[in-house]
């Protein structure tokens, strides 16, 4: 049983599922971030645009107790949009990001040529040619 717990505290501390776990974090909270920016910024100047309209509450009533809310579904495209963009720059930041390290560490790597070795390794080398050639 105590090998069973060792291995799972080493699978739940593991880098990778600890990032995850911020990811989905941070992810739920800038989703409610979006979601506010859609619903209070974006779409209230789109509906005075389009004559008042308040997309939420956009539907097609089918009976009196269904509908189809298809302002809702418009809102929840527009905050897609928006999360899916965000997402883009912040990759294409990161990405420029390491490859400007990359390519730092690269200019560092050929910066010119290594080192000589020590006086006292060069002898050493020509003492151990001299005595394979003998």
């Amino acid at each position: 049983m105590a090998s069973w717990v060792d291995e799972f505290k080493k699978f739940a501390m593991k880098g990778n599922v600890v990032d995850l776990a911020v990811g989905v974090i941070l992810g739920g909270a800038f989703g409610k971030i979006v979601t506010s920016l859609v619903d209070d910024v974006v779409m209230p100047p789109l509906g005075v645009l389009m004559a008042g309209v308040d997309f939420s509450t956009l539907k097609i009533k089918l009976t009196n107790d269904a509908a189809i809310s298809y302002g809702k579904f418009i809102n929840q495209t527009i905050n897609f949009v928006l999360v899916a963009f965000s997402v883009f720059i912040l990759v294409k930041a990161l990405n420029a990001a390491r490859e400007r390290f990359e390519a730092k560490a690269a200019a560092a790597d050929s910066a010119g040529p290594p080192p000589a070795k020590p006086r006292q390794e060069v002898l050493l080398e020509e003492i151990r040619d001299a005595l394979t050639k003998r």
